[in-house]
C-alpha cells in the first residue's frame, strides 16, 4: 500500500489533538513537545486513584511516522517505569502499537495489532489498562512479571513488586511539583468533567486545515472520505493486550 500524502498524516494528527483537548481521556494530559512538528507529542499520565499507580505523574513521548494512520506511533515512557510490558529504555510493548503483520511467533493475532481505524484516543486507554492488568504471556521485562505474578497470587503478601511500584511513584511528585502539576488522588478530581463538545461545520474544520496545514496535496472529497469516521472519536474501537 503506497504512503498517503503528508498533508493527510498532518491533518489527521491536528485533528486528533483538537479533539482530545476539547474531550480529553481520563488521567491524561497532551501537548506537542515543539509546536512546529505534530508528528511528536508529550503525553502526561496519571496514576489512578486506588491502584498501586495512584498520585503518580508518568511521562510519555508518542512518535508518529509520516505514512500515520497507516502505522502505528511509538510510544516511550521517560519516567522509569518497572511494569512487565515496558522495556528498559521505557517502550511500551503493547499489541496495538504493533504492525499489522501475520507474525504467529508472537502470540498475537492480526485483529489485536494496529490498524487505521485506531487512534491516539484508543492508544492511551490501552497504556492505562496496561498498567493495571499487564501481560505476563508475553512479558517485555521477565523480572518484572515474575514478581508482579507472585504479588498477585499472593493476594499482595508478597510485596516485592508493590513496593518498586509505590517508590517510583512517590518519586514523580518531584517532577509534578517542578512542572506545576496538581495530581488528582481522588476518584471525584480523576474524572474529567467537560464541556460539551462545540459541533464544528464540515466548512469551520475545512478552514481551519487551509489556514494551517494546506498543501496542496488532496481535494476536498478525499478530504471527506478520510476523515469520514474520525467526528465520533469516541475511542471504544480499540483493544489492550
Amino acid at each position: 500500500m503506497a504512503s498517503p500524502p503528508m498533508s493527510g498524516s498532518l491533518r489527521a494528527l491536528a485533528l486528533e489533538l483538537k479533539n482530545l483537548q476539547e474531550e480529553p481521556v481520563e488521567g491524561f494530559r497532551v501537548n506537542l513537545v515543539n509546536d512546529e512538528n505534530l508528528y511528536e507529542w508529550q503525553v502526561a499520565i496519571f496514576g489512578p486513584p486506588d491502584t498501586l499507580y495512584e498520585g503518580g505523574y508518568f511521562k510519555a513521548v508518542m512518535k508518529f511516522p509520516q505514512d500515520y494512520p497507516y502505522s502505528p506511533p511509538t510510544f516511550r515512557f521517560t519516567t522509569k517505569m518497572w511494569h512487565p510490558n515496558i522495556y528498559e529504555n521505557g517502550d511500551v510493548c503493547i499489541s496495538i502499537l504493533h504492525p499489522p503483520v501475520d507474525d504467529p511467533q508472537s502470540g498475537e493475532l492480526p485483529s489485536e495489532r494496529w490498524n487505521p481505524t485506531q487512534n491516539v484516543r484508543t492508544i492511551l486507554m490501552s497504556v492505562i489498562s496496561l498498567l493495571n492488568e499487564p501481560n505476563t504471556y508475553s512479558p517485555a521485562n521477565v523480572d518484572a512479571s515474575v514478581m508482579f505474578r507472585k504479588w498477585r497470587e499472593s493476594s499482595g503478601k508478597d510485596k516485592e513488586y508493590e513496593n518498586i511500584i509505590r517508590k517510583q511513584t512517590n518519586a514523580t511528585k518531584e517532577e509534578a511539583e517542578k512542572d506545576g502539576v496538581k495530581v488528582p488522588t481522588t476518584l471525584a478530581d480523576y474524572c474529567i468533567k467537560t464541556k460539551p463538545k462545540t459541533s464544528h461545520s464540515s466548512m469551520d474544520m475545512a478552514d481551519f486545515y487551509d489556514d494551517d496545514y494546506d498543501d496542496g496535496d488532496m481535494d476536498d472529497e478525499d478530504d471527506d472520505d478520510f476523515y469520514e469516521d474520525d467526528d465520533d472519536d469516541s475511542g471504544n474501537g480499540g483493544e489492550g493486550s
